[in-house]
This record gives C-alpha cells, sequence and structure tokens, in this order.
C-alpha cells in the first residue's frame, strides 16, 4: 500500500508513469516513473519497491549536482565509455562507492562497502568486521629496579 501510495504521490505531483504502479494480491508490479520532482516520496526516499524514478538532465554537471542533492549516499552507477567520465564521477559523487558500467549493488567481501550521509557510516568486509569486534588494548611494563640493576639486557 505505501508503495503505491508514494508512486500516486508522485503522478500527482508530476511524475510520468510509463509502466507498472498498480498492486495486485500484495504484489506491486515493476514500475518505471520519468521526471519525478524534488520533495515527493518516490524521489527523495528509498522506496523498497520495484519501482525506478528517472529524471531526465541537460549535462553532466547537472546530474552530479541532482546526485549529490540526496540525502542518501549508498552507492552510485555511471554508465560510461569515456575514462574521464568515469574518473570524473569518482572525484564529485558523494557516495561510500561509485561504480562505473555496472549495478550500484556490486559487492565483494575484499573491498569496504557502505554509504554517506543518511545511507550509514562506516564500512562492511572482513577486515571492517574484524575491526568492530576487536578491542585494542596498550600495556606498559616497566622494569623493577631490581631487575634492571641485577640484569641488563
Amino acid at each position: 500500500d505505501r508503495v503505491v501510495a508514494w508512486v500516486e504521490a508522485a503522478v500527482a505531483a508530476g511524475a510520468r508513469l510509463v509502466a507498472g504502479g498498480t498492486a495486485s494480491g500484495g504484489v506491486v508490479e515493476p514500475t518505471v516513473l520519468l521526471d519525478v520532482p524534488d520533495g515527493v516520496s518516490a524521489w527523495d526516499e528509498e522506496i523498497f519497491g520495484p519501482v525506478v524514478a528517472v529524471r531526465s538532465v541537460p549535462d553532466l554537471d547537472a546530474a552530479f549536482e541532482v546526485v549529490n542533492h540526496s540525502r542518501y549516499g549508498l552507492h552510485a552507477s555511471v554508465f560510461t565509455a569515456s575514462l574521464e567520465t568515469a574518473f570524473e564521477a569518482v572525484d564529485r559523487i558523494e557516495a561510500g562507492g561509485v561504480i562505473v558500467n555496472e549495478v550500484p549493488g556490486f559487492r565483494s567481501d575484499v573491498m569496504p562497502y557502505g554509504g554517506v550521509k543518511d545511507s550509514g557510516a562506516g564500512r562492511e568486509g572482513p577486515r571492517f568486521a574484524i575491526e568492530e569486534l576487536t578491542v585494542t588494548r596498550m600495556a606498559v611494563i616497566r622494569p623493577s629496579t631490581s631487575t634492571t640493576s641485577t640484569r641488563r639486557g
């Protein structure tokens, strides 16, 4: 019900519904929304449903601005044949990971995984899990004066 309500609110605010948008038996059909405006949950929040919200932008600078305007920043995908664009995306996008020519859910256990902004802090992966479960301690041992006078070395 919530997902369908968010889709309907986006359409009421000016988004164009090009596929889906309804539910049957508690299952929401895959939905595509175009030109979803700021200020509606289908654009501003994580919908956690089979919905993709698409917005056209005039150029790459505007695309980076739209992405960085989000309060979330887990992973972002950029599809490009340009190495220059790929490096610019890595430099400019505010996200825990920038994935080029692959879906943003890409994950490898040997690589850090995590977000920025309201997508969380910290990283996941074996190294980070070990650090999370480890208590580091310090010990200082000063030899007693009797030991230092009789033994050296």
